[in-house]
């Protein structure tokens, strides 16, 4: 463990339960801290195992500060955390159902996901939040906190540079790009999907005969079975590349090298029942915007509010909708440059390092 922290500093704290999913939602909060890092405040995680290469190689945020403290939130009693928390400046946490009474000064909790089961609030919990202050990550979500009956502040993530700094007519390949963790709860990025349609686009337009499907993206443990049903609906055809817990750096490069982009969450589910299984933002989408992929989402959650139907990207209901959008784009060269063009703009103009920093001191400092 580090612990080079000084007490003169200004302290933040985070505790995650999902950190080790390393997905983009931790990310995103783990973002946020690094601009908190670079206005002078030193960060404590609270979990028992040091995660700092993990950070940077996974989701290359490096840190200059950054320790790993005693994880307060699941061994500790309330006064100990109490007691913990009071020479903290911040602290973020991202609730799993549960609330903390906090001692830290400014407390935030970070809303991922629009689950009403995770916001009860009862008299309990209204009493643990009275002085915490709900973050969302998307207008998505913010606006699903709301109906709840909560005042939730937006702070979108950003898109790192090495997407965004992609050429528009960069070398593409004949390849379809799919991003997300591998599992098969929750919002599921539906694979299975994706590699059903991939074999069927092949048979139904002869335009995309060559082209192979990526995919790519994290796996726990518990997602392995999951994976390796994938891999067996894949019934091992060649064209269907997988891409388990990859380098940052390879992820890069697969984006870049991409023509197209398909992003299934949501599908097969009931938005106004079960908005949590839904895509809560869309980073992947948006990394592919930027990367200069023509990027095709379904049409519910995040997504919606990212992608303007034929501008920036294309939003589909079905695999008819889809297929038919594929062939007249394929088709259409000078409007692949223009929509590639104005959802790199978008990108750049909405999600960029300095909009998001700016918004981050605006909420927090």
């Amino acid at each position: 463990m580090k612990n080079n922290t000084s007490s003169t500093q200004k302290k933040v704290g985070l505790y995650d339960p999902f950190l080790d999913v390393m997905g983009g939602g931790e990310r995103h909060i783990l973002s946020i801290l690094q601009v908190l890092e670079s206005e002078g405040y030193d960060i404590s995680i609270f979990w028992d195992i040091d995660l700092t290469k993990q950070i940077e190689n996974t989701l290359n945020l490096p840190f200059r500060s950054l320790t790993f403290a005693k994880n307060i939130f699941k061994k500790g009693t309330a006064f100990e955390r109490l007691k913990e928390l009071q020479s903290y400046d911040m602290l973020f946490y991202v609730t799993d159902g549960s609330y903390f009474v906090s001692s830290a000064r400014k407390t935030y909790i970070f809303c991922m996901v629009p689950d009403k089961k995770l916001y009860n609030m009862n008299l309990a919990n209204k009493a643990k939040t009275a002085n915490s202050q709900f973050v969302a990550n998307s207008i998505f979500t913010n606006n699903w906190l709301e109906k709840w009956g909560l005042r939730p502040t937006v702070i979108h993530p950003y898109i790192a540079e090495e997407f965004v700094d992609t050429p528009p007519r960069y070398p593409k390949e004949k390849t379809i790009l799919s991003v997300g963790r591998f599992f098969p709860h929750l919002h599921s990025k539906r694979q299975d999907i994706a590699i059903k349609w991939f074999s069927q686009l092949k048979k139904q337009l002869p335009e995309f005969k060559d082209y192979s499907l990526h995919l790519a993206g994290s796996a726990t443990k518990e997602d392995k079975e999951y994976l390796k049903d994938l891999r067996l609906l894949s019934a091992h055809d060649k064209s269907i590349v997988f891409h388990e817990n990859i380098s940052y750096e390879k992820l890069v490069s697969l984006y870049q090298s991409a023509q197209y982009y398909w992003h299934f969450a949501g599908i097969e589910v009931d938005e106004n029942t079960h908005p949590e299984k839904t895509e809560h933002l869309g980073i992947t989408p948006l990394e592919a915007m930027a990367s200069a992929c023509i990027t095709f989402a379904f049409k519910a959650g995040g997504p919606k509010e990212l992608i303007f139907n034929g501008r920036n990207g294309y939003l589909f209901e079905d695999q008819k909708q889809l297929f038919f959008l594929m062939h007249q784009v394929h088709q259409n060269t000078k409007q692949q440059n223009i929509v590639k063009a104005t959802a790199q703009k978008f990108v750049q103009d909405n999600f960029s390092y300095e909009v998001f920093a700016d918004r981050v001191k605006e909420v927090l400092l």
